[in-house]
């Protein structure tokens, strides 16, 4: 009896990881927003409550932001919960914004123990340019200097409290700030942010702005202002290769489908060999099912996101495997043109994958099989039962859609694992974790699996 129960323990552990790596509270494809937020409270408070040790510990997976930093709010509220030091390491990988929001967040909550301060401490420290963030993300810096009882003096506190007690900054930044109120030029020596609105209040042209700006543009924001600045005469293009996988095949699938070229192609690979380092050529021949369903739209705050997870994913796994064939429910033949369109014939496809053998099958959907339904699941079923149940070839679905209704990412099959997905990047991670879901471990090993995580971190 105890074995059942430790297995159901680890499944429901391995139920909210998944969903941490895929859902976002934000609307899907079949789910509105305040269903996903609602059911992605629930499964928080769920394992919070039942298994605090395990939830703090999993901010050693690669989980997305925005549970990240539900997870930090709620072990914060306990004086003595969670690791410290994986908290601090988890807020060095997120966005400073999302960090400052977070803060402000648990300024609004009353969260003001030794150890939220020490934390909030600890990671203003570790900020390269605290002056640079005054001016960018001044009302967030002002909440957590405050929350921390940070005493800041000299020209940075004054500037967040007190901005006119001084005639000049000797810091450049914050001097050009000051200035940027009635001096034109001067403005394009703050962040992109701040600039906008003081080009707004000057009356200086779009085109004109976004020429003198462009060199302070960051990749993202070069990313973002490709289009809009181009209807202005503007380029923006950012250098492609660098940007996250992901980040990159939203932007290619953004782009009308005769303008995907080889320049594209090459941008992810050379982001998908990045990704996959000294890991890369060492999977064995991989075959790949990826959904390109018209479920893959996603949503209108999420447009395109799973097809993006699936083209991310489909170069990282050409990377990753000594030979490769990735197989797309449209049978298109060339990725760059894959769209969101027609049903999901999961079972077919997965049939095709399975004549060939391969070391590994990687499955990348949302999991709604319909065409027809439930073929995937028995044919996975009866391959696991009877034609290979030494499991030579190794499964695993991947799912980048967090179903509100279920608490969990959609399975294909309880033959084969599912993991929830969002960066492809954390796509090799990924599959180890899977193993956890194949009912063959339970929530000690899955225990010592987290402690390992974050004993490198």
């Amino acid at each position: 009896m105890r074995v059942d129960t430790d297995l159901i323990e680890c499944e429901d552990v391995l139920l909210f990881a998944n969903a941490a790596m895929a859902a976002t509270g934000q609307r899907e494809f079949r789910d509105a927003g305040h269903e996903q937020q609602l059911s992605l409270d629930f499964l928080h408070r769920y394992i919070h409550g039942n298994y605090p040790d395990v939830y703090a510990a999993i901010l050693a997976l690669d989980i997305n932001d925005h549970n990240a930093a539900l997870i930090i709010r709620n072990v914060l509220r306990e004086p003595r919960g969670g690791d410290g030091r994986l908290i601090a390491w988890r807020l060095t990988r997120m966005s400073p914004p999302r960090v400052y929001r977070l803060f402000q967040g648990l300024r609004r909550d009353g969260i003001n123990n030794r150890r939220t301060r020490a934390i909030i401490r600890d990671w203003l420290a570790t900020r390269p340019d605290l002056a640079f963030d005054a001016v960018k993300y001044r009302s967030g810096l002002k909440a957590a200097v405050r929350h921390a009882h940070v005493e800041l003096t000299g020209e940075l506190g004054d500037f967040l409290f007190a901005p006119r007690s001084r005639t000049r900054f000797e810091t450049p930044i914050l001097e050009a700030w000051r200035r940027a109120h009635y001096e034109k030029t001067v403005l394009y020596e703050l962040p992109y942010t701040v600039a906008e609105g003081f080009a707004a209040r000057h009356g200086i042209s779009r085109a004109t702005f976004l020429e003198r700006i462009t060199p302070r543009l960051t990749r993202l924001e070069r990313l973002r202002m490709t289009e809009s600045a181009g209807k202005d005469g503007v380029d923006t293009r950012a250098d492609l290769a660098a940007l996250p996988l992901v980040r990159l095949a939203s932007y290619v699938l953004s782009l009308p489908a005769g303008e995907r070229g080889a320049e594209h192609a090459a941008a992810l690979r050379a982001s998908a060999a990045r990704s996959a380092g000294s890991r890369a050529g060492t999977w064995g021949s991989v075959t790949a099912v990826l959904d390109d369903s018209f479920s893959s739209y996603g949503s209108p705050v999420k447009r395109r996101r799973p097809l993006a997870v699936a083209l991310a994913c489909h170069y990282l796994l050409e990377a990753l495997a000594g030979s490769y064939r990735g197989l797309w429910l449209s049978r298109r033949a060339d990725p760059l043109l894959v769209r969101p369109a027609g049903p999901t014939p999961l079972g077919h496809r997965i049939i095709d994958a399975l004549e060939q053998r391969p070391d590994r099958l990687v499955i990348v959907s949302d999991g709604w099989d319909n065409a027809p339904p439930g073929l995937a699941a028995e044919v996975l079923r009866v391959w696991r039962r009877r034609l290979d149940p030494a499991r030579k070839v190794g499964i695993v679905h991947l799912n980048p859609v967090y179903d509100a209704e279920r608490f969990e990412v959609r399975r294909l099959s309880p033959a084969v694992p599912t993991a929830g997905i969002r960066d492809a990047e954390d796509l090799p991670a990924l599959v180890e974790l899977a193993a956890f879901a194949e009912g063959r471990t339970g929530l000690d090993e899955l225990r010592a699996y987290l402690e390992d995580r974050a004993a490198r971190r």
